[in-house]
């Protein structure tokens, strides 16, 4: 089968981001510039540099109140800042449950019953007990073509591990079992892992 996008592809779903799959899950905190706090999962997500470190999410869509984008988005461009937390298997209900479109006011970490706890290098909170965090400073955000396609780049100014991931100074996801998303409503977690040498190591 090939098609082009623009054309459609004739399917009952969207097959495009079950192409593109496994995709790690940044499970966001933001503090907004009012103090209202936000937790949001986003899957367009993943790290694109080591030194600096840095990541990037893409939030898609938007919100009537939030001026072209959602709250995660709109905190960031008004803070500056942004916390990843690392999705754990044991997590995969709270996350998904912060996914909903919430009002603006809502503080889904604590529908969620997720505990918070302030990051040390930036101003925003972070998830107590995630396997790591990631405390993120804003470097740009870059609009993309079509409607509300927003991706935010970040420096990482400090990274949180929990001490029971790491083992012989390893960061093993196995012990936490990182869940990633799949197309449709599909996840997949990661229960095993194998190694391969580059080529002259």
């Amino acid at each position: 089968m090939f098609y082009r996008p623009e054309d459609g592809h004739g399917l009952p779903h969207n097959p495009f981001n079950a192409i593109v799959t496994p995709r790690p899950i940044a499970w966001i905190a933001t503090r907004g510039s009012d103090g209202s706090e936000n937790l949001a999962p986003y899957s367009f997500f993943n790290a694109v540099a080591y030194l600096p470190p840095q990541v990037m999410f893409a939030s898609t869509g938007k919100k009537h109140d939030r001026d072209g984008t959602k709250d995660t988005m709109a905190n960031i461009r008004d803070t500056g800042v942004f916390a990843v937390n690392i999705v754990e298997y044991a997590k995969r209900e709270a996350m998904n449950f912060t996914s909903g479109a919430w009002e603006r006011e809502v503080d889904e970490a604590a529908l969620a019953e997720i505990a918070r706890v302030n990051c040390e290098t930036i101003d925003c909170p972070r998830i107590v007990g995630a396997p790591a965090t990631l405390e993120c400073r804003l470097t740009q955000i870059i609009e993309l073509p079509g409607t509300a396609n927003l991706v935010a780049f970040g420096e990482v100014t400090g990274i949180h591990m929990r001490d029971d991931c790491l083992k012989d100074g390893i960061f093993d996801v196995t012990s936490f079992q990182p869940v990633a998303r799949l197309g449709y409503r599909d996840f997949a977690r990661v229960t095993e892992v194998f190694t391969m040498p580059r080529p002259g190591e």
